[in-house]
């Protein structure tokens, strides 16, 4: 039995290792944390579960390949219950409302009650919500190994998608925006993603609400990634916890193991990193490993830039009359570093008991943070009391604009926790403290990266670092590939 290596437990090394002991494999998974899951977290303040990933889960529709193998690893099944989306979001603003609801021909309605002069902007918009639908991710086999009847078997996701992605080629989602006349929909376009993020990204998001996917799990991201766990450590696999990686070992173009931080040696016939890719060349193995594809992404930061959050969430005491989902509004505006935000909002968990509390209203705030704004978090990080202090000055601006758009929580609102870019580098690693991967601008070719490393037979890529901008299906079914790409060196069948 040959034995597999690991690291990092995130959801791609946890479906790897899955796939793998079912296989006939011998796995190992080394996680420098605690907890297993990566990103795919979440955690207690005062006894307050806070979320830190799935607002929505993409490609979550039963009958799907994804969601075949999401019920494969633990991350769905018959017994979680799926809290159905009635709506991508809302925004109230600039003296109107809309709502993208799963029904895109009543979002398309309203919208064209709201503002008839954008009538051609809005019918090519919805036209390609619908070609979008066809958005599936290929789990079969790594895209590179894919031929032209692999791709026939795709079908409408074929035809469809690539037609979606050409009708706004070089189009942004800023521009996207400021094709419309009216300021409700011109906003409320620039909310859920990043300005500079290819338009087609917000259209392929909206369009896995109203294809039915999308659902939210029952218990949230943390309880999402034990049943993985559990379903891995049920499969015969080794779960280390509280054990960081030091290097991968490598003799001439093999790896023989890794070497924890600890100085223990483990032998492997295989490694596979599942870690933050900057990490995994920067720490683990020599820089001059790293795939052109993905050294290109690093180093072009002109058309591959990555972005993070500010996060706060606050619970309320007392059931606040709003939609158990994503509000946005227009508020008096609130200045982080040097840039003013005037659209701001929260996501309610009201829909979920097991993590609200009863009587209760549990918020989350996020706010996008770019460039010099990030920097400002790490280098304030170095006074902890410092960066403490500007963590909840935030926050504190944020209640007060909850506290004025509703005004029934004045007083009964209050601060559970607030997190940063500097979070997601310290917990997972993370590049530049990014939550997703490289965001390839309007004039840029997204870049998928196979998880192969020239020079090294036995050591392999899995993460969400290596398609596109990342998320959780890109990086699940990075963890399907690994696994692929062994059992074919091994001969073995992938199950």
């Amino acid at each position: 039995m040959k034995k597999v290596i690991i690291v990092g437990a995130g959801i791609s090394g946890m479906t790897a290792g899955i796939i793998l002991q079912n296989s006939g494999f011998e796995t190992e998974i080394y996680e420098k944390n605690a907890v297993p899951g990566g990103e795919l977290t979440g955690w207690k303040r005062d006894g307050v579960y806070i979320d830190n990933c799935i607002n929505y889960l993409m490609c979550s529709k039963e009958g799907s390949a994804m969601h075949d193998l999401w019920c494969e690893i633990g991350m769905l099944g018959k017994d979680v219950r799926m809290y159905s989306k009635d709506r991508f979001f809302t925004y109230k603003g600039n003296g109107g409302e809309i709502t993208y609801w799963r029904d895109k021909e009543r979002t398309k309605r309203e919208m064209l009650e709201l503002s008839p002069e954008d009538k051609d902007v809005i019918e090519k918009f919805f036209e390609n919500v619908k070609r979008a639908e066809s958005m599936i991710m290929p789990i079969e086999k790594p895209m590179d190994k894919m031929g032209p009847r692999d791709f026939m078997k795709l079908g409408d996701f074929a035809k469809n998608v690539p037609a979606a992605q050409k009708a706004y080629k070089g189009v942004s989602v800023k521009d996207l925006g400021m094709s419309f006349k009216n300021p409700v929909l011109r906003n409320s376009v620039m909310l859920t993603h990043p300005e500079m993020t290819q338009a087609y990204s917000f259209i392929m998001s909206y369009a896995m609400v109203t294809s039915g996917s999308g659902d939210i799990p029952e218990g949230g991201s943390l309880a999402a990634a034990l049943r993985i766990a559990d379903k891995y450590k049920k499969a015969g696999g080794k779960l280390r916890l509280n054990a960081p990686v030091k290097n991968v070992k490598i003799s001439g173009k093999l790896a023989d193991g890794v070497v924890l931080e600890d100085g223990t040696e483990v032998k492997a016939d295989y490694v596979i990193c599942a870690s933050d890719a900057n990490h995994t060349f920067t720490q683990l193995l020599p820089a001059e490993y790293m795939p052109k594809k993905l050294r290109k992404c690093y180093d072009d930061k002109d058309h591959f830039s990555v972005f993070s959050k500010y996060h706060a969430a606050f619970i309320v005491d007392g059931k606040m009359d709003v939609d158990p989902d994503t509000t946005f509004w227009e508020s008096e505006g609130i200045k982080v570093w040097d840039r003013e935000i005037k659209d701001v909002g929260f996501i309610c968990y009201n829909y979920d008991p097991t993590i609200t509390p009863e009587g209760k209203t549990s918020l989350q705030m996020k706010l996008f943070q770019y460039g010099k704004e990030v920097d400002n978090w790490f280098e304030l990080a170095k006074d902890p009391g410092k960066y403490e202090a500007k963590k909840y000055e935030v926050a504190q601006a944020l209640m007060g604009l909850i506290e004025k758009r509703y005004p029934e929580t004045a007083g009964k609102i209050r601060i559970l926790d607030a997190w940063t870019p500097v979070t997601y580098a310290r917990h997972c690693n993370a590049y530049r403290g990014a939550y997703m991967a490289f965001v390839a601008d309007k004039d840029t070719k997204t870049v998928t990266t196979p998880g192969v490393i020239k020079g090294l037979k036995n050591v392999f890529l899995a993460g969400q670092w290596l398609m596109g901008s990342g998320g959780l299906p890109p990086a699940t079914a990075q963890g399907r590939y690994a696994a692929w790409r062994i059992c074919k060196k091994e001969g073995v069948e992938c199950r």
